[in-house]
């Protein structure tokens, strides 16, 4: 019978007070709350607000370090593009300089040819001198804007009242065309040839073109 009985325990083992609490609900809801009061949880509670303090507190350094590199950044971009807009504008007036002194220089040697001319004795080149002072002309119109076929369209196309220093450039042109379609023919005189000469100079240096 003992060994038996020992089979059947251990194939058939007998409900133990053990195991008859375990299936026992009231036992499990007992077991339950007496771990839930051994638990400390104002002890967890601060913990929670200790993780929760030292998260707020790296949050707020990262977003601090955050806003300072972007000013960092944004500075160095402003200094950039400063330094950038410095470069830019002192090659674009070198440029400039370089070619007004180019122009200058160029007007200035076309200048003293007209001049030369005007200083001669020979009424052929005194129209010359007209011929080429009207050929200026032509060329400042150029570079103010103006657009025409030839140097008669361009001042029509002058608002005269916004560049009232081009009025007298029509007396200076007409003798011009006179020169050209009269030739030999039309004559001048020296000091109307200067007078013509004078209304071009005027014009030239009012728009600083001589």
């Amino acid at each position: 019978m003992d060994i038996i009985d020992s089979i059947n325990s251990t194939f058939y083992p007998q409900t133990t007070e053990a195991n008859q609490s375990f299936f026992n609900l009231e036992y499990l809801i007992n077991r339950i709350e007496e771990i839930l009061k051994s638990i400390d949880f104002a002890l967890i509670g601060n913990i929670i607000n200790i993780v929760f303090f030292i998260f707020a507190v790296v949050s707020i350094f990262v977003i601090i370090y955050s806003v300072i590199k972007i000013f960092e950044i944004r500075r160095k971009e402003h200094k950039y593009l400063e330094h950038e807009l410095e470069e830019y504008a002192h090659k674009h007036a070198e440029e400039e300089k370089k070619k007004i002194e180019k122009n200058g220089s160029t007007q200035s040697i076309r200048w003293e040819g007209v001049l030369h001319h005007l200083s001669s004795e020979s009424p052929g080149d005194w129209k010359l001198a007209i011929m080429d002072a009207d050929s200026m002309l032509e060329d400042l119109l150029d570079q103010l804007g103006f657009k025409g076929e030839n140097l008669g369209e361009k001042l029509k196309s002058v608002d005269m009242e916004k560049y009232s220093s081009l009025k007298s450039a029509w007396d200076a042109h007409l003798v011009r065309n006179k020169i050209a379609h009269e030739g030999i023919q039309f004559e001048i005189s020296q000091q109307e040839a200067k007078r013509t000469i004078a209304i071009y100079e005027q014009i030239f240096r009012d728009f600083r073109y001589i």
